[in-house]
């Protein structure tokens, strides 16, 4: 088996895109089309893979605005948590796995940002495509307390789950480079540095502005 993997730019806001696939079965996966889908579709298409699944991380529009266009190019199905407003024609739950060709793609439900969230893990590979769960040097947004206890919670679910060589790939250019690794967010970023105490999390998170201007973050 050979494994293709791509990180693809698909422009709105910094918004990355994954092309996943195995290039003996040619089949592949798409995750988060986003704004440009024949682009992401392309690529699939130029290495002769045949689309299976357009794999969404969660159901906000700048992720999933590209589905439509995706599935008429390519017929795969639409895949989402449960939950997930896009109505996937495959809903999946918590640790799922979907197979793609000799790849295992799991399913790893991430609540916080959103309700919905799921990271797309491979494990023989080391791979982690995280959407907006899990960036380089920062976590993603959330607009309550409640809400940030959840991404708490599901941060210490991929701490105690991923190996530290895990390659950590996210749904936005953030951070100060495009992909990262979980011992390198261990020692970096600051809301991991933070996971010890609750309430120094949940602080980090109602002053995440303040910080980011006095470290001169983006």
């Amino acid at each position: 088996m050979q494994f293709i993997f791509e990180q693809i730019r698909t422009g709105g806001d910094r918004n990355f895109a994954y092309l996943i696939g195995d290039r003996d079965a040619r089949v592949a996966a798409i995750v988060d089309p986003s704004y440009t889908p024949d682009v992401v579709v392309e690529r699939a298409t130029a290495q002769q893979l045949s689309t299976e699944y357009i794999i969404n991380t969660h159901g906000h529009a700048d992720h999933t605005n590209g589905n439509r266009v995706a599935k008429k190019l390519t017929g795969a199905q639409v895949v989402a948590f449960r939950t997930s407003s896009v109505s996937p024609d495959l809903p999946v739950d918590d640790g799922q796995v979907l197979e793609l060709g000799s790849l295992f793609l799991e399913l790893i439900h991430v609540p916080g940002h959103t309700d919905d969230h799921i990271v797309v893990y491979l494990e023989r590979q080391g791979v982690a495509v995280t959407g907006d769960h899990l960036f380089v040097g920062k976590i993603g947004g959330t607009g309550s307390d409640r809400a940030a206890r959840s991404e708490f919670e599901s941060i210490r679910k991929l701490l105690d789950r991923f190996p530290d060589a895990v390659t950590i790939w996210p749904g936005h250019d953030y951070g100060c480079r495009p992909s990262s690794t979980m011992a390198l967010e261990k020692e970096t970023n600051p809301f991991i540095l933070k996971m010890d105490d609750i309430d120094e999390f949940l602080k980090l998170k109602r002053d995440w502005a303040v910080f980011k201007a006095e470290m001169g973050l983006k």
